[in-house]
């Protein structure tokens, strides 16, 4: 008996202790803004517009900046202003650096396979092999920027006292539309090999899905890699297509995903003499049309210039 009444006792005194702990309250959702990205910045579109973005089953995720010309504008300018910095780096250091964005997109794995099973509709298996092959590819590209000079460039035999040399160099800033339906290892197939180089990049992302887009900057962002080197623009392709083609300030242009507008962008990008890459036949496949663990350098040549050097050279 006396037991039980201590345990009743007890009982009576975790109840009571129960009763003045006070309720953790509810946590209030942390929503997330998603924004640009240029010169190395995270800022709103300057008309403060945005659009709803959707998964493939209505379900609303977020809302993200809907860019503007002014915005296309800005990009441009601080897409040129690191040029020079970032094609005189060492091609090794710019190899360093785009290891440094696989190191960290592999740190956030887990959230770049849930972002591709939300907003994609993949299964897990397949937002995994999305996902791997999207580091795979920034791992390549790194790997190939200290070597594309030797594969493309070396002495020339010319008939005379001279010594002749032809090394590439990049062309400047790239405007890149980047395809539609394969938001993640689309679009690092697209900017990985320009950027290697020694471009510097204007991204047009997905309309339909551009958070990957956005999750992607931010890794570029805490990645060593230079503002500016590469600026995000989320919105609609037919708005801002048109202002980059004409941009005088732009070098060249890549057409993947600019969709039934690809021959309107080329025709104004003539007018400037800018450099055009066309739509290929894997510009509106989904993501396991970008799969191939060997993509070559059919995607940084296009964004190259060769230089020629001749040397007077014996008596």
């Amino acid at each position: 008996m006396a037991e039980r009444r201590g345990g009743k006792k007890a009982d009576k005194g975790g109840a009571a202790q129960a009763a003045r702990t006070p309720a953790v309250p509810a946590r209030l959702a942390v929503r997330k803004t998603y924004k640009l990205y240029l010169g190395g910045a995270f800022p709103r579109s300057e008309s403060g517009r945005s659009y709803a973005v959707t998964s493939t089953d209505g379900t609303h995720l977020a809302n993200a900046a809907l860019a503007s010309r002014k915005d296309a504008r800005e990009a441009v300018a601080a897409a040129r202003k690191a040029f020079s910095g970032w094609s005189g780096r060492t091609a090794y250091n710019r190899g360093q650096i785009l290891y440094r964005v696989a190191e960290v997109l592999e740190g956030r794995r887990d959230q770049f396979v849930a972002r591709a099973a939300s907003a994609q509709g993949l299964t897990r298996a397949r937002a995994e092999e999305v996902v791997s092959a999207a580091i795979d590819r920034w791992v390549y590209y790194a790997g190939w920027t200290d070597k594309v000079a030797q594969v493309l460039g070396g002495a020339n035999p010319v008939s005379g006292p001279y010594y002749n040399h032809s090394a590439p160099e990049p062309t400047g800033v790239v405007v890149v539309f980047a395809p539609q339906n394969a938001p993640l290892l689309g679009l690092t197939s697209v900017v990985a090999p320009v950027i290697a180089t020694g471009n510097t990049a204007v991204v047009v992302s997905s309309e339909a899905a551009p958070l990957a887009a956005v999750d992607l900057a931010e890794v570029l962002a805490t990645s060593d890699l230079p503002g500016g080197v590469v600026n995000l623009l989320t919105g609609r392709v037919p708005e801002l297509g048109p202002h980059l083609a004409a941009h005088a300030d732009v070098n060249a242009l890549d057409l993947t995903g600019a969709g039934q507008d690809a021959t309107a962008f080329e025709e104004a990008a003539a007018q400037t003499l800018t450099r055009v890459l066309r739509r290929g036949p894997d510009a509106d496949g989904g993501e396991e049309a970008w799969l191939d663990p060997d993509p070559g350098t059919s995607r940084m040549t296009p964004f190259l210039e060769t230089k020629t050097v001749w040397h007077p050279i014996g008596v």
